[in-house]
């Protein structure tokens, strides 16, 4: 997603892109993406024509429960505000006052918006595994795709947790288990069971080590609306096929709150997207890397990649792409491109470090078992409400792309 929206914006700030790609065309994930303040704000950024509003549906505040149904944490309008944001614009504030709404959008749409918003001037290689970089002092960076050496002047790794680029610069910075499995999937709307008001409104509930968040689409997604839900376990991720591994989650969650069973109930083996939850441990020391008038730089789950349980991957991949886009743009290769890319490092390096430190907090909260554990989550989940539910207002609203 990252690179795509990295694509759009040079390209349309004169930049000519070689967008390289792995698999056999560009393609999403069948499953939905919260957009945060901050996501929103840089995707805004990137491409200000880029109809984000058409195809984001309101962020609803469904509270926190436990398994039981009882509240952990009640809904806004259960506190006489409203838990409807509006998403008409970026200039529509979130609940905490700071930046446009939260939202959520399918990665269907998604995908074709960015895909819309790349230029002529960007040219799309499938099937591309890069399996080499090579930098110099003097020399533009080269990657080798196979036997064929590609030269530019700025290579921006948006490869992912397993960037073959990233272990050039960053050996130290390994891909490990984070001890959680996930399960998305998205319910189409014809499938959805019938809901009550409070059920449609969607939310998360936290039991013993598991999780489940569930989150409406509205009724443009994909041209076909419908319930976004991820769960969450302790442990491994499972071998089995889609199918058993569904089973495993109705049995798992068969006896917590409407509507969770229903919606478990509802999905599809092939609605069922299994992910092992993996995180960067080290973080690369930098994101920037100099060659010769030029030079590297690394963007989203390659330089970054986290766990999940903030809701912000995503998010902070298009604060890099528009970040990167605002110190870029106009830079000439040379003492400019090069002084960017140093700058970009500078100014990426310390906001992801915070947000990678706040996930992991969030990830002992999830991983929390045991009576006296459980107890000490629950009594302080109303400090950490905006770590759960409120991503954009743990600082991220007020992100801005440098000028």
């Amino acid at each position: 997603m990252a690179g795509l929206a990295t694509a759009g914006a040079l390209s349309r700030a004169g930049w000519q892109v070689i967008l390289l790609e792995r698999g056999e065309r560009v393609a999403a994930s069948p499953t939905a993406l919260v957009l945060w303040s901050n996501g929103r704000r840089a995707l805004e950024s990137l491409d200000p024509d880029g109809g984000w509003s058409a195809i984001a549906a309101p962020l609803p505040d469904g509270g926190v429960r436990r398994p039981d149904g009882q509240w952990l944490v009640p809904p806004r309008a259960r506190n006489g505000a409203s838990a409807q944001p509006a998403t008409d614009g970026a200039e529509n504030p979130s609940p905490s006052g700071a930046g446009p709404a939260p939202a959520v959008v399918h990665l269907q749409d998604l995908y074709d918006a960015l895909v819309a918003g790349l230029s002529d001037r960007v040219e799309i290689r499938t099937g591309c595994t890069v399996t080499t970089v090579r930098t110099s002092a003097r020399n533009r960076p080269v990657v080798e795709v196979g036997r064929t050496p590609i030269e530019a002047d700025l290579v921006v790794a948006a490869d992912g947790i397993d960037s073959p680029v990233r272990r050039a610069f960053a050996p130290e910075s390994v891909a490990v288990g984070s001890g959680f499995a996930a399960w998305q999937a998205v319910i189409p709307a014809y499938r959805v069971p019938r809901l009550s008001p409070e059920e449609a409104a969607g939310g998360e509930t936290l039991g013993a080590g598991y999780r489940f968040v569930s989150i409406p689409l509205g009724e443009r997604a994909a041209g076909r609306g419908g319930v976004y839900w991820v769960a969450t376990a302790a442990g491994a991720p499972r071998p089995e096929s889609p199918a058993t591994q569904l089973a495993l989650l109705r049995r798992w969650f068969a006896d917590w709150h409407p509507p969770v069973a229903a919606l478990i109930e509802a999905t599809h083996p092939e609605d069922l997207v299994p992910q092992e939850v993996r995180e960067l441990r080290p973080l690369p020391r930098s994101y920037g890397f100099r060659s010769g008038p030029g030079g590297v730089v690394l963007l989203g789950d390659a330089a970054h990649a986290m766990p999940h349980h903030l809701g912000q991957g995503a998010c902070l991949a298009f604060e890099d792409a528009a970040t990167l886009r605002s110190l870029a743009a106009d830079a000439a290769p040379g003492e400019a491109l090069v002084a960017a890319i140093d700058e970009y490092s500078r100014l990426r390096r310390p906001r992801t470090t915070s947000v990678v430190r706040q996930t992991r907090r969030m990830s002992a909260v999830v991983q929390a078992r045991g009576r006296l554990a459980l107890r000490a989550r629950d009594a302080a989940l109303n400090h950490m409400r905006p770590r759960i539910l409120g991503g954009h207002a743990m600082g991220s609203g007020d992100w801005m792309p440098p000028e």
